[in-house]
């Protein structure tokens, strides 16, 4: 389930849009609304030490702040069990960060502010300490030579449904599947969400990782209910939907089918990709909704869609 929810968090929080809601909704520093979001861009690198390599994946933006560069960095902790020391390991990150700028950046007289935010996505209340300096014992004996290093913490489960409820938008809606798990509520939180969110790639992602979570037990069966709500006024994506779900509980196709009928099938699972893709749904969600691979769905772009 780990490869899942790296995976899964990655493609979430690489959409600008996404990235954008996390850091306007939960960040709550002045400077946020100060970020030029159109200008932010992921790096291409991981700076994770080995010991964490195996629950915790990392995006790091960067970004301009009053017309200069800085960098933001993502840690997605998976495991429920919480870290005591995992400000040691963020400052490890960091460190491993500005050591990979120095080597690639030889002319440069200071380095570029690091904001590093811990993204817990656990069962667990967050209780680690998020100083490094409440770890250290008698650190204060050391003044101005202590070491100050402090991360920014978001838990998804932190956040009361009322506040959640309140905001309304991919982020939230994302941590009331994961901390509020309710079917009546979660049915019209989608529902609202695909009516009212512009951005059809971040609604993709969403119902992508919802999916995922449906097909890994991480929430009951009963949430396929939630996804055919939401599109219930929409007959060609409900239509989609139907045949998500009926791939997900007893496979697509079953020995002895006739052919005739797998030929049919395979005409519908082509209308639907091509369906999604007129509404701008991505191709990762496509290929998990049709069978259909991500290459297939490619040339089927390429094709004008039939009067």
């Amino acid at each position: 389930m780990r490869q899942v929810s790296d995976r899964g968090y990655r493609k979430l929080f690489k959409n600008k849009t996404i990235f954008r809601q996390l850091m306007q909704t939960f960040v709550h520093e002045d400077w946020v609304q100060e970020l030029d979001f159109n200008s932010c861009e992921t790096l291409d690198k991981s700076f994770i030490a080995d010991h964490y390599k195996e629950t915790v994946s990392d995006l790091v933006y960067k970004i301009k702040l009053r017309g200069k560069e800085i960098f933001i960095i993502v840690l997605m902790e998976f495991k429920s069990e919480v870290e005591r020391f995992m400000s040691v390991g963020l400052a490890n990150y960091v460190g491993n960060f500005y050591m990979d700028y120095v080597a690639s950046h030889k002319r440069i007289r200071k380095l570029p502010p690091v904001f590093p935010i811990l993204l817990y996505s656990g069962s667990r209340k967050w209780n680690a300490p998020e100083s490094l300096t409440d770890l250290i014992e008698g650190e204060e004996y050391l003044g101005d030579y202590g070491l100050r290093f402090k991360y920014f913490k978001i838990a998804a489960n932190a956040f009361s449904k009322r506040r959640l409820l309140a905001i309304k938008n991919v982020v939230s809606t994302l941590f009331l599947v994961e901390g509020h798990y309710d079917l009546e509520l979660l049915k019209k939180e989608l529902a609202d969400l695909y009516s009212r969110e512009s951005d059809r790639a971040a609604v993709s992602l969403l119902l992508n990782w919802f999916l995922q979570l449906l097909k890994h037990g991480r929430i009951p069966p009963q949430a396929s209910e939630a996804l055919e709500h939401v599109f219930d006024s929409s007959k060609e994506v409900r239509q989609m939907l139907e045949v998500a779900l009926q791939k997900e509980r007893r496979g697509y196709f079953n020995e002895g089918k006739r052919e005739g009928k797998r030929e049919a099938e395979r005409k519908s699972r082509r209308e639907i990709a091509l369906k999604m893709i007129a509404k701008g749904f991505e191709l990762a969600l496509i290929a998990e909704v049709t069978g259909l691979s991500e290459v297939a769905l490619r040339r089927l772009k390429l094709e004008k869609p039939k009067k």
